[in-house]
């Protein structure tokens, strides 16, 4: 409850976020906060550990229907994955810009955090996260889309987990801001098109 309610006020105000503003949000006593956590910082690596874990968005995935077409599936997945780092990336940007992230300072498990905001959104995961979950994390994530391509294995030529691994590095590429005329981002339906169907118009059609 308290780093749900601690997470859009770390996203608006960073380090500079109060208890006061947190116990309002999550309507409880300022006092009720340091019963769970010793000190500001640790809420603040909490939400951390939050923004760049993986459960929230396993979930959703998981809630997607294996009834849908596969095209569907897949961009409601892409929705959903974009929309878990983009609340990373803003999360730990803004305690980045603000100082609580920072270079000999230890992230959510004590490991030395990474200076930048760039280390946030390269891929999929937060400062202070170590390489080891870094990996686990993609693993973790690759794997809920292969559930949702799975039920036509039989129709794809590359095996789910491949396109599974496509379909993510496609996903983090469209996340990096386009240089100042650059074409826009595609899509997560111009995204799923091309790893579906590639990028060649079929003879004889537009498409």
């Amino acid at each position: 409850m308290v780093v749900a309610a601690a997470l859009p006020l770390v996203a608006e105000y960073g380090a500079a976020v109060t208890t006061s503003q947190i116990a309002r949000a999550a309507g409880i006593g300022e006092a009720t906060i340091f019963r769970a956590f010793k000190d500001k910082d640790e809420v603040l690596d909490a939400c951390v550990a939050e923004a760049v874990g993986t459960d929230h968005v396993l979930r959703e995935l998981a809630t997607i229907s294996l009834d849908e077409p596969l095209d569907v599936r897949l961009t409601e997945a892409a929705e959903a994955l974009h929309a878990h780092m983009e609340r990373m990336g803003t999360v730990v940007g803004a305690l980045h810009a603000s100082g609580h992230l920072r270079p000999g300072r230890g992230g959510p498990d004590g490991r030395e955090g990474r200076e930048g905001r760039g280390e946030g959104r390269e891929g999929q995961h937060g400062a202070g996260t170590p390489p080891d979950a870094r990996a686990q994390s993609f693993l973790a994530l690759r794997d809920g889309v292969v559930e949702l391509i799975e039920p036509d294995r039989d129709a794809c030529r590359l095996s789910p987990e491949k396109v599974a691994t496509a379909f993510l590095g496609l996903l983090f590429t469209r996340l990096h801001t386009p240089a100042p005329g650059a074409e826009a981002p595609l899509s997560p339906e111009e995204l799923i098109a091309v790893l579906l169907h590639g990028s060649l118009k079929h003879p004889g059609s537009d498409r």
